[in-house]
């Protein structure tokens, strides 16, 4: 896990070491062990690196072959190492214990199509020092970052955002579709806009061929075309599921686990407890106390007795005033909830304990974690008249959650499309008048998103739209605090064949996550693999903006001279709706933690 970047001149310029450096000085918490430059006239590269399989100088980077021609620089993890390195050794010879050589000797014996061999998740370049050709590629769901600016001048990338920003001759202007659609619909990442304009996201599943300093960009994977093969039985998956987390678990560095005592996560942690014996393995998580919101320490406790050493952090309103501002910072874009600072702290809290932790990540979006899956998957049963099932599937949601959410979600996706974006536009009258006519017509907000016909079809409309802002959040909060995250649940050997599954193998009797409930029986504690409701990393936000001490902070940010100038807010109907809030007459917690985190991210980057 590492921080890449680089530079390219287009106007034949010499690219200055100085440059390449300020962009790794952005970047050095994603590497603090060790670092490396590589200059070839209108080219520089930099690499920042953390120390995870061979934390020998052999890992160093650039890395180049034994000819001295090819460089590579990786940001990730290729699990299956070690398996390509025993297809490779008779053609190479191989100098470290590294994944990152072996991505290198697969480029040069595979070409582009190595990528399909990899088991994990990278963004890696290669260049050729004597053509003169640079290789840029992403894994294929987005795990981990990849940014890019380009102009007639030169061509810019980078693992983070600031690291480009810090070279750039200009202030970049603000992306403000990216704000109608983070204020409005909640959402950031659906798109290869970033909240920059000018700075773009690879798209995962994408490479880049550079040739004559002019980007190509291609795609070399597509989830859509890559189902089939479906899990004959609960035991296959479990069997899947199992490997991928033995993979993962491939690491010279103490190896922990992110446990929020939901489903997946408990899930890994049974797998690496009980199924492969990992004795010294420690857990974080993120508690507030009984009965509060977002709580989940009942279920965290069951695991106690399965692990080496559990670690828990409990976010409160007086952290998050402390750590705002550091909490933006590490984001460098804002974040629609205040969901992640509690990821935030767990990761903080596991600084100097691991350096790599499992993640349940993934999980929901293969298995149709979230409650709003479930509209849709009446929706299916209702268009293909598949009305017995409908009914019973109805009624067992209700009996099981004593709630209509899964009915009003599949009313809201058979509306028109024209009709489903006024309804979410419900609700924000503190937008700027001028704001909302000028962008409501710009938004990048994907119409398939909420238009899917089956179950199927929204899972892969939410992998190509909707995990890219999970994954971002997930990076950006472990790299941060130096730390490697890994997500067992996108191993694509399990993503490709799960979502292959006929819709009530993953939805039944009114319980999402049916194939994983089964094949987890007798693994993990009963409690846990029954439960029916779907927390995460939750914050008690409504409450928190309710106390003395942040609504003194929240007002006096709203009623700022800067946030009056802004043309998204209306100021006066924003202060009233915080008033409303704070005497519980409404629960708009969400929109209150977008306008401060705006106002506070605008003020960071004109300071």
């Amino acid at each position: 896990m590492c921080g890449i970047c680089g530079i390219i001149n287009r106007s034949g310029e010499p690219v200055s070491e100085e440059c390449i450096r300020k962009m790794m000085i952005k970047m050095s918490h994603r590497g603090p062990d060790d670092e490396g430059v590589y200059l070839n006239r209108t080219l520089g590269l930099g690499h920042v690196r953390l120390s995870i399989i061979d934390l020998s100088r052999a890992g160093v980077q650039p890395m180049f072959d034994s000819t001295g021609r090819y460089c590579v620089l990786h940001n990730g993890e290729v699990y299956n190492y070690l398996e390509l390195k025993q297809e490779l050794k008779t053609k190479y010879e191989f100098k470290s214990q590294t994944d990152t050589e072996v991505i290198l000797y697969s480029y040069l014996n595979w070409g582009a199509e190595c990528l399909d061999r990899f088991n994990g998740m990278f963004a890696f370049v290669i260049y050729d020092t004597k053509d003169d050709h640079l290789f840029i590629a992403r894994d294929r769901f987005g795990i981990k970052p990849m940014y890019y600016y380009l102009d007639e001048k030169c061509f810019v990338f980078a693992s983070e955002i600031g690291a480009i920003l810090a070279v750039l001759p200009v202030r970049k202007g603000i992306n403000d579709s990216a704000i109608f659609d983070y204020l409005v619909f909640n959402r950031t990442d659906q798109h290869n806009d970033t909240f920059f304009m000018n700075i773009k996201r690879l798209d995962h599943g994408h490479y880049i061929v550079c040739k004559n300093k002019t980007p190509v960009f291609k795609r070399w994977y597509s989830l859509g075309d890559r189902i089939g093969n479906p899990f004959k039985t609960s035991g296959d998956f479990r069997e899947t599921i199992i490997d991928s987390v033995r993979l993962r678990l491939r690491s010279d560095v103490p190896v922990g686990v992110c446990l929020s005592g939901g489903l997946d996560s408990s899930s890994i942690t049974s797998i690496m407890a009980k199924t492969l014996h990992k004795m010294d393995l420690q857990t974080f998580s993120a508690i507030y106390g009984n009965g509060i919101e977002g709580d989940e320490s009942e279920y965290v406790n069951l695991m106690r007795n399965d692990v080496f050493k559990m670690h828990t952090v409990m976010p409160t309103m007086s952290t998050l005033l402390d750590d705002i501002e550091s909490f933006i910072v590490c984001h460098g874009e804002p974040v629609p909830s205040t969901g992640p600072y509690a990821q935030f702290k767990v990761m903080e809290r596991a600084r100097g304990n691991v350096k790599v932790l499992l993640d349940g990540q993934g999980g929901d979006e293969i298995l149709a974690g979230y409650h709003y899956f479930f509209g849709t998957y009446l929706k299916e049963l209702l268009l293909y008249l598949r009305l017995s099932t409908f009914l019973k599937e109805l009624a067992a949601y209700y009996i099981r959650h004593k709630s209509l959410y899964a009915l009003q979600a599949m009313i809201f996706y058979l509306l028109p499309n024209a009709v489903k974006s006024r309804v979410r536009l419900i609700g924000r009258g503190y937008l700027n008048r001028d704001f909302y006519v000028q962008q409501r017509t710009n938004t990048h907000l994907p119409e398939t998103l909420f238009s899917a016909q089956t179950l199927q079809e929204s899972l892969l409309f939410h992998f190509e739209y909707k995990l890219e802002h999970l994954l971002k959040w997930e990076d950006r909060n472990s790299m941060f605090f130096s730390l490697e995250s890994r997500v067992p649940f996108l191993d694509h050997r399990l993503v490709e064949r799960t979502l292959a599954l006929s819709p009530e193998r993953i939805i039944c009797d009114g319980m999402t996550k049916h194939i994983l409930r089964q094949a987890m029986e007798g693994i993990i504690p009963e409690k846990i693999r029954v439960r029916r409701d779907k927390i995460g990393f939750l914050t008690p936000e409504q409450q928190w903006f309710r106390t003395p001490t942040l609504q003194a902070y929240i007002r006096d940010v709203l009623k700022s001279d800067t946030f009056r100038r802004r043309p998204y807010f209306d100021q006066d109907k924003c202060v009233r709706l915080y008033d409303a809030h704070v005497r519980g007459k409404v629960n708009i917690s969400r929109d209150i933690w977008k306008w401060i985190n705006l106002e506070l991210w605008l003020r960071l980057l004109e300071s």
